[in-house]
């Protein structure tokens, strides 16, 4: 379905401005976009970090249902400027009071019946019906605009975005091309609205003429023959049918009635020709950018009343101290809650010249889960968006770099760790100060020596550009790589340590965990010890 577009009754899409009463246009860019910043060609596409940081799955959640939108683009854009951040926290801000997110919910529910009548329209056959569904679209679109104007001006926005907008459309709305639209759309549904017309049935022989005041014998008939009525019986009436779609039949009738009153079907005919481009381009592109936060503070909902914290994060560009408290995976988070599993929230500190977090811990302890939760954080922070956790600060990454283990490729001749360094190589190639890189359990097909010595080659690159960094490894020596890197470990239960915590805290290596890892490939734990000398 092509989206209508700005006509005669719209603003001056080139210039972006709503011509009202006012002396001076009032200008409006973008519910989403501060300034002339807008997202370039590539990253349109999904990052290639996304599938590595569950990213991917949190997206899909929260355009489900939404598809008409294309909302993607917007979770694939980042924002540069801490300044646009904030814009988007404003608005959001603006959106989580009921009163305003009642009122856009509303319009945005007027914009959806208007689409569906020119949806419906496009497929039905007959002129005049198609015509009767376009002037529904019209009439809504005019509620939709003068309510979204109301609830605006009522609601009383802060944000810098729902301010300039509301402006806008309030010049809109009481701009003459609107009021034009909207009188004459009012005055035909009126019209059409007021015909009434007799049918005489005889036979396969129809006949059509105006209402002339002839007598209603209905109520006559149903109270002479109520006295006969002796409990329920079978109902012989006729059902027509519920289909939009008219037959031959009903299409022919209507146009015996369209030659009764020539002048309202006329005006219908001239009205939709003029008005085919009646939709402003500034209210549908409002329309769908809005859903991007609609869509996102939706996905939180269900989070938050089990009792997860989200927050507004610090953004800086300039410095790199990171702080959250009780954050978690918001992808994890999402299916823990579905279960109704518990789920364990951890704090992040990067303070003074610490940039590099080393994970240790034993299996299936959560470092991945927290390597994620960094990456998320991050990129949740830079698409102005909240985050979770009860407090956050952190950094405005230029980009993310992962490297995630991949299953070995057969059909790749090289190997896997050739595969590994290449695909390291080529992420060192693009890292700079500005990258948040996560590494995640790196060399592991390689002997412990050579892993490490790969490692610390990596790392020290990693270093010199003074990029925020976590890296899960087995290997406890990384731990102490350098005075600007952090130690923590996942935590186990003391008096049972094959119970896992999902605790990650700051702490220093113990010692354990790539023996423990060896034990398990070797089938020396503990409790594989015992079923072999059980059996």
């Amino acid at each position: 379905m092509t989206e209508p577009s700005a006509g005669p009754a719209a603003l001056s899409s080139a210039t972006r401005r709503c011509t009202g009463n006012a002396t001076e246009p009032v200008t409006f860019g973008s519910i989403l976009f501060l300034g002339d910043v807008r997202p370039t060609p590539g990253q349109l596409d999904e990052p290639q970090f996304f599938r590595d940081l569950n990213i991917d799955q949190i997206v899909d959640s929260v355009v489900a249902g939404r598809e008409f939108y294309d909302l993607r683009p917007f979770f694939h854009a980042p924002l540069t400027d801490v300044d646009a951040i904030h814009y988007r926290h404003e608005v959001l801000r603006d959106l989580e009071r009921p009163a305003l997110r009642d009122g856009i919910d509303e319009f945005a529910e007027k914009m959806r019946h208007m689409r569906d009548c020119l949806t419906m329209a496009a497929k039905l056959r007959y002129r005049y019906q198609k015509e009767r569904l376009f002037l529904d679209a019209v009439m809504t679109y005019g509620a939709a605009v003068s309510s979204l104007a109301r609830d605006l001006r009522l609601g009383s926005p802060s944000s810098r975005g729902l301010l300039a907008f509301r402006e806008c459309v309030a010049a809109y709305a009481d701009s003459g091309g609107f009021a034009d639209l909207y009188a004459e759309a009012s005055q035909l549904d009126k019209n059409l609205s007021g015909i009434k017309y007799c049918l005489n049935i005889k036979g396969n022989r129809v006949r059509v003429s105006k209402y002339a005041d002839e007598l209603d014998y209905s109520n006559e008939v149903r109270e002479t023959f109520e006295k006969f009525r002796q409990g329920d019986v079978k109902d012989y009436r006729t059902r027509f049918s519920t289909l939009l779609e008219m037959d031959h039949v009903e299409a022919g009738i209507l146009q015996l009635v369209a030659r009764l009153y020539p002048q309202v079907f006329q005006a219908l005919d001239a009205f939709c020709e003029r008005y085919q481009r009646y939709a402003d381009d500034v209210v549908n592109r409002f329309d769908r950018e809005v859903q991007f936060y609609l869509a996102y503070l939706d996905y939180l909902a269900p989070l938050r009343k089990t009792g997860l914290s989200f927050c507004y994060p610090d953004v800086s560009a300039d410095t790199k101290e990171v702080y959250v408290a009780d954050t978690f995976d918001l992808a994890l988070a999402r299916k823990l809650v579905s279960d109704h599993a518990p789920l364990v929230g951890n704090d992040v500190r990067l303070q003074g010249a610490e940039r590099l977090l080393v994970i240790t811990g034993p299996n299936q302890g959560g470092k991945t889960t927290f390597a994620r939760t960094f990456g998320q954080l991050h990129y949740l922070a830079s698409i102005g968006c909240l985050v979770p956790g009860r407090d956050a600060r952190v950094f405005l990454a230029r980009d993310l770099l992962t490297h995630f283990e991949r299953e070995e490729d057969l059909s790749n001749l090289s190997g896997k760790l050739q595969d590994d360094l290449q695909r390291i190589h080529r992420l060192l190639q693009r890292a700079t100060g500005s990258s948040v890189i996560i590494l995640n359990e790196i060399f592991t097909s390689t002997t412990p020596a050579d892993g490490l010595y790969l490692s610390m080659k990596i790392l020290k690159q990693v270093a010199a550009l003074e990029s925020l960094c976590v890296c899960v490894t087995f290997l406890d020596e990384l731990a102490s790589f350098s005075p600007t890197t952090v130690s923590m470990v996942s935590m186990v239960v003391t008096e049972n340590p094959a119970q896992r915590t999902f605790k990650v805290i700051r702490r220093p290596a113990d010692g354990f965990a790539y023996a423990a890892a060896i034990a398990d490939k070797y089938g020396l734990t503990y409790d594989r010890v015992k079923a072999r000398v059980s059996a």
